[in-house]
């Protein structure tokens, strides 16, 4: 029977209209490729429907068909599924779609403005269904948020096999990204949200957090035992990334000015309590930063406008921040990810969908007069740097200053600066779980599980890792009290192999005996050591020439499904947006069982492993280290090293 159409819900956010310009060809395409999923009865009256979100959104969402219930993350007995792995995954699915985590529910986006689980709500409807009824040797194979079905298999393969965007390299432009998924038949999956490993806005924290910390260590000569006490730091975005910024850097000590031009994500990550105060005013904003500054204390502040307003009245102001940075979404600049200075939100959005030539020509001045602020500051004294989201990408496209004078960007990546070497080349990332009960009772036993395992691995570790180690501890040791969980009982810190694998073991050995009381599911962020192929972002300290290549990130995938992993995926595109980078992912659930443990092992090694090898190739020597350490700890793991060359050598021949 046809469910009766719904009107858009006012009281949530949504999606800006993505108009793409489809030729009428196009568009019957489009519309006979959403019709296929219905019997031809009902086609007359929904194809009038969905040529109306085609015209209205430049998508067609089938709003008609979203559930009427409650999205969120039940707890895992609640669904009727015959397999307790599948289960797990349609917990984690709803989770994506939760009004609390995800940025645009209703369009399907969890964050950064059009990272999707799905392309249309009857492609969640028909996975739901198929996640309910599938043994334990059968996999379902999903092509871009579109459920091709259920394939015979066996009980060591991965339950559900996931691609998102996965296009013809010499079709992986923007511009063919937005035909393509405007016609229905790819979609952005970002990182974790088509991958279902999103754990809202936590696990953005605590890489932030770690981020911070370390920035402030590099750069401003802060010593571990110190907070960030009286330091500023200004950002932008609070809507795709929920709010993360704000919160670490209250966790970190800092003074966190963060602009947002759309109010409603503002003021949504103020009610939360994730942004500790809003103002509108520029002149009052920056009169409180430095009361807060001089009292060195802990707090976010969150700017209703747009950052370039606020870089310059900084500048005017005469005030340079210690740190600055940018989490703005521009791997989608074209459709709203970033909105350009001149124009409010409103108009913005107006601009987007009425005028989108002259909203591309509005982001690329705004850019250039971005950067042109950031120079100003940094020759003040600010330290910068590119949190990895295209901005330094798109900027010098638009024709910015972000050039230095050998030709490579004037501002390091995060990674490249920060977290490559300092993290990931040792192993450590983005180490994440879910408790399946929805319990905090069994979220506390994993918090206190974790802590002593790192406990135990901080005594004999070395001294860069100590500190790693100790930074862990302490985050995991006060994460209830940050009040962390938005959604799913979930909890994220950075490991190395190691710590992975002895926390993925203790918390399967407590399930056993019922000391938790359910499936606990780990994974990570794509954002990792070895599953992302980013050269202006995950890879970007890699100095070999390889940094385009994706060899890394499909191994990562492939090795993850014959060693045990629950789910795997694999994305065009992430952080830095379509494109421009290869995710590869995976999930797990961890049962209790014997079986599980030998999997725990075997997918956590490689996972890591894998990307430490690419980076020892490359020469870098943390993961030179960290190999070795690993091939003499781990039977069967013999890795090709590098032999060093003389530099004079190759200078005799090439100057």
């Amino acid at each position: 029977m046809l469910p009766v159409a719904v009107s858009l819900d006012e009281t949530i956010d949504h999606a800006p209209s993505r108009p793409v310009g489809l030729s009428s060809e196009q568009k019957r395409l489009a519309l006979r490729n959403a019709l296929r999923y219905f019997p031809s009865e009902w086609h007359s009256e929904l194809s009038t429907e969905f040529s109306h979100e085609l015209e209205s959104f430049g998508r067609i969402y089938m709003h008609r068909f979203r559930p009427q219930y409650h999205m969120r993350a039940r707890p895992i007995e609640e669904y009727p599924a015959v397999n307790q792995h599948c289960a797990a995954i349609m917990m984690m699915i709803q989770n994506n779609l939760d009004p609390q985590v995800a940025q645009y529910p209703h369009e399907l986006v969890t964050y950064g403005g059009n990272g999707s689980v799905f392309q249309n709500w009857i492609q969640y409807r028909l996975t739901m269904s198929y996640l309910s009824v599938m043994n334990q040797n059968q996999t379902l194979v999903m092509y871009s948020g579109h459920p091709l079905g259920l394939f015979p298999s066996d009980s060591n393969s991965p339950r559900v096999i996931v691609t998102n965007g996965m296009v013809i390299p010499n079709h992986s432009s923007q511009d063919d990204y937005e035909q393509m998924s405007a016609i229905g038949v790819t979609q952005y999956g970002q990182m974790t949200a088509g991958s279902y490993m999103y754990i809202g806005p936590q696990g953005i924290v605590h890489g932030t957090t770690i981020t911070l910390l370390n920035a402030a260590r590099k750069y401003l000569g802060i010593s571990a035992e110190q907070g960030l006490g009286g330091v500023v730091f200004v950002t932008s975005g609070l809507g795709g990334m929920s709010g993360a910024q704000a919160k670490a850097a209250v966790i970190s000590g800092a003074v966190a000015i963060i602009a947002e031009c759309n109010e409603f994500a503002a003021k949504k990550r103020h009610q939360q309590g994730w942004l500790s105060e809003l103002h509108y005013d520029v002149q009052n904003l920056l009169d409180r930063a430095e009361q807060a500054k001089l009292n060195q204390e802990a707090v976010s502040l969150g700017y209703v406008g747009n950052v370039v307003e606020l870089w310059e009245a900084l500048i005017d102001r005469g005030v340079c921040p210690e740190l600055g940075s940018d989490q703005t979404s521009l791997h989608n600049p074209w459709l709203g990810g970033y909105m350009p200075a001149g124009l409010t939100y409103a108009d913005g959005i107006k601009a987007l969908k009425d005028d989108p030539e002259r909203f591309r020509d509005e982001v690329k001045s705004s850019l250039i007069r971005h950067v042109k602020a950031i120079n100003t500051l940094s020759d003040m004294g600010m330290h910068f740097w590119d949190y990895g989201n295209a901005f330094l990408l798109e900027a010098s496209k638009a024709g910015a200053d972000v050039f230095a004078e050998d030709g490579s960007f004037r501002y390091p990546s995060y990674v490249e600066d920060i977290m490559g070497p300092i993290c990931f080349d040792y192993g450590f990332g983005p180490f994440r779980w879910v408790c399946t009960s929805g319990s905090q009772e069994d979220l506390d036993v994993t918090d206190r599980l974790a802590s002593e395992v790192l406990h135990e691995l901080c005594e004999s570790a070395s001294s860069g890792n100590r500190l790693q180690y100790m930074d862990n501890i302490r985050w995991i040791e006060n994460a209830r009290l940050h009040e962390l969980v938005v959604g799913s009982k979930a909890r994220i810190l950075y490991a190395d192999e190691k710590g992975r694998r002895g926390i993925a073991s203790t918390f399967n050995e407590a399930i056993s005996t019922g000391m938790i009381s359910a499936p606990v599911v780990i994974g990570r962020d794509h954002h990792d050591v070895g599953g992302t192929d980013s050269p202006y972002r995950e890879t970007a300290n890699i100095k070999d020439g390889s940094m385009f290549t994706a060899d890394m990130s499909v191994h990562n995938f492939v090795g993850g499904s014959f060693r045990g992993a629950t789910w795997v995926s694999l994305h065009n595109g992430g952080g830095v947006g379509w494109g421009e980078a290869i995710n590869g992912g995976f999930g797990m659930v961890l049962d209790g069982s014997g079986d599980c443990e030998k999997r725990i092992h075997s997918v956590l090694s490689w996972d890591v492993n894998n990307g430490i090898a690419r980076r020892a190739w490359a020469n870098n020597p943390g993961s030179i280290s960290s190999i070795r350490l690993a091939m003499d700890r781990i039977d069967g793991l013999s890795v090709t090293l590098p032999n060093d060359v003389d530099e004079r050598i190759l200078r005799q021949y090439f100057g």
